[in-house]
C-alpha cells in the first residue's frame, strides 16, 4: 500500500483541544447514554435508498440508509469512521488524517500513531452493520493509497486533518462508486464556508453502539470558539470512532447527495465535534487519490 508518511502510532493525545482518538478497545467508564442524535427523526426523512439490483457477492438488501458511509477497518477491526467522495474512477473515499498517518512535530515526522498500535492493513466496509464482526452488506475494499498533507505529517496541525484514500476495484473489476451508487456521493468542495447546514454521519465503536448502527445528526455548522479555523457542530452521540465523519452540506436525500466540506476531526466530548475545512490542500491530496492506477 502506498502511503504518505509512517502509519505507526502516540499513546497520548497531543495538548490542547483533545483530538477524538480511535482506539479498538475502549474502556467504558461513563455512564450510559443514547448513541442516537436528537434530531434524528428529521434525518430519517434525508436517508439515502440503495437498491441492490445484482448482488455480484453483495449481500441482497432493499434499503440501506447512508451506503457511501462505513467503517475504515485496520487489521479487519473498526479503526474509524470514512465515507465515498464522488471521483472520476469511483475509487476514492475521504477520512481524517489521524487516523491513518501519525502528528508530526517541529518539522519531523511521527513516530507513532494515536494509541500506540500500528495501524496495519486497512480496508473500507460501506454501510457496515451489525452485532459483533458485523455485516458487510457493500463488500470490504482494500485501501491502495493514502494521501495526507505534511502540516499534519511534519506540524499536526488540526487544520490539515483530512486524509483521501484510493481503493482497489472488487473482484469483478466494479468501482466502489459503482456498488454503492453514482449518485449517492458527495462532490468535495474546496471554498465552503463555516456557517452551512450540516448531515454528519458515523460509527461510534461497538462498546457504545453494539449493533455498529450509524448514528447521525443534521444541524448547523460554525466556528468553533476555541479555534475559529476549524468546524464546529453541537450534536450527542459522536463517540471515538466516529473520527473521520463526512460532514454533508446541502444533503437532500437520494440523487441529492450534497457537498462534502470536511471530516469530523476531534472534540473534547460526545456532543462537542470539530472538523478541519477543506481547501486548495485538500484538493490537491483528492486529485492525486482520485488518478487513474499507474
Amino acid at each position: 500500500m502506498d502511503q504518505q508518511g509512517d502509519v505507526r502510532a502516540d499513546p497520548e493525545a497531543p495538548a490542547g483541544p483533545e483530538r477524538r482518538r480511535e482506539r479498538r478497545r475502549l474502556p467504558v467508564s461513563l455512564g450510559a447514554k443514547w448513541i442516537v442524535s436528537a434530531t434524528l427523526a428529521g434525518v430519517a426523512a434525508l436517508l439515502a435508498v440503495v437498491f441492490v439490483k445484482d448482488s455480484g457477492g453483495y449481500e441482497d438488501r432493499g434499503v440501506i440508509p447512508f451506503p457511501t458511509v462505513g467503517v475504515l477497518m485496520a487489521n479487519g477491526e473498526h479503526w474509524c469512521t470514512a465515507s465515498v467522495v464522488d471521483s472520476p474512477q469511483g475509487n476514492v473515499v475521504a477520512t481524517a488524517a489521524h487516523c491513518v498517518a501519525p502528528a508530526g512535530e517541529d518539522g519531523q515526522p511521527g513516530e507513532a500513531a494515536h494509541d500506540g498500535l500500528a495501524i496495519g492493513e486497512l480496508a473500507f466496509a460501506p454501510a457496515f452493520s451489525g452485532e459483533g464482526s458485523g455485516s458487510r452488506p457493500l463488500g470490504l475494499w482494500k485501501v491502495r493509497s493514502v494521501q495526507v498533507d505534511e502540516r499534519w505529517t511534519k506540524w499536526g496541525e488540526d487544520t490539515a486533518d483530512f486524509a483521501f484514500l484510493s481503493v482497489e476495484p472488487d473482484a469483478q473489476g466494479r468501482s466502489l462508486q459503482e456498488v454503492v451508487g453514482h449518485g449517492e456521493a458527495p462532490k468535495p468542495v474546496w471554498t465552503s464556508g463555516y456557517d452551512r447546514e450540516v448531515t454528519v454521519v458515523g460509527y461510534p465503536e461497538s462498546e457504545r453502539n453494539p449493533q455498529n448502527k450509524p448514528v447521525a445528526c443534521t444541524t448547523q455548522s460554525r466556528h468553533d470558539e476555541d479555534d475559529p479555523a476549524m468546524l464546529y457542530i453541537n450534536c450527542s452521540g459522536f463517540w471515538t470512532g466516529t473520527s473521520g465523519s463526512p460532514w454533508i452540506a446541502d444533503r437532500g436525500g437520494p440523487g441529492r447527495p450534497g457537498q462534502l466540506i470536511g471530516v469530523l476531526s476531534g472534540g473534547d466530548t460526545d456532543v462537542d465535534s470539530t472538523a478541519a475545512l477543506f481547501d486548495d490542500r485538500a484538493k490537491a491530496l483528492y486529485e492525486r487519490a482520485a488518478k487513474p492506477a499507474g
